[in-house]
Order: C-alpha cells, then structure tokens, then sequence
C-alpha cells in the first residue's frame, strides 16, 4: 500500500510542480509521476546530506516540489540548448 501511495503523492508533485513552472510541460501521467517521485528522492537525499532529515527520514510535500521543480528547470536547460 505505501508504493501506491507514493505513485499517488508523486504524480500530485508532479502535477503542482508542472503548474508551478512557467512555460510548457507536454508530459503525460507516467513522466509526471516519475518528475514527482525522483523530485522527492532529489529533496530527501539533499536534505539528509544537509542535516535538515534524520537518516530514515523523508522529505515533505513542499521540499518534493521544490526537487521536482529544480529537475524541471534542468530540464528545459538541457532540451533548450537542442
């Protein structure tokens, strides 16, 4: 039960992240649960590497935004220079 809630509250960062970013974000549900769940990995791992997390903690809806916002601007840093 705890994997499908993660897809779940990934695809919702994804989505308000998505919304967030100004410009377009042609992604379908799958890339956008994947933009939401490695963007709260992002958040958790940066935030344990500073101290902010305990070692079995994980990052809140707002820092999995923000992950997930910092991999969409990457994003269109990579895709704009093709």
């Amino acid at each position: 039960m705890h994997f499908i809630w993660s897809i779940i509250i990934g695809f919702v960062v994804g989505l308000v992240a998505r919304a967030l970013m100004p410009g377009p974000n042609p992604m379908g549900f799958i890339l956008t649960t994947i933009l939401g769940v490695v963007g709260a990995l992002l958040a958790t791992y940066v935030g344990q590497a500073m101290g902010w997390y305990a070692a079995n903690g994980s990052a809140g809806f707002i820092a999995s935004v923000l992950g997930a916002l910092v991999l969409l601007f990457i994003y269109g840093m990579v895709a704009r220079r093709r």
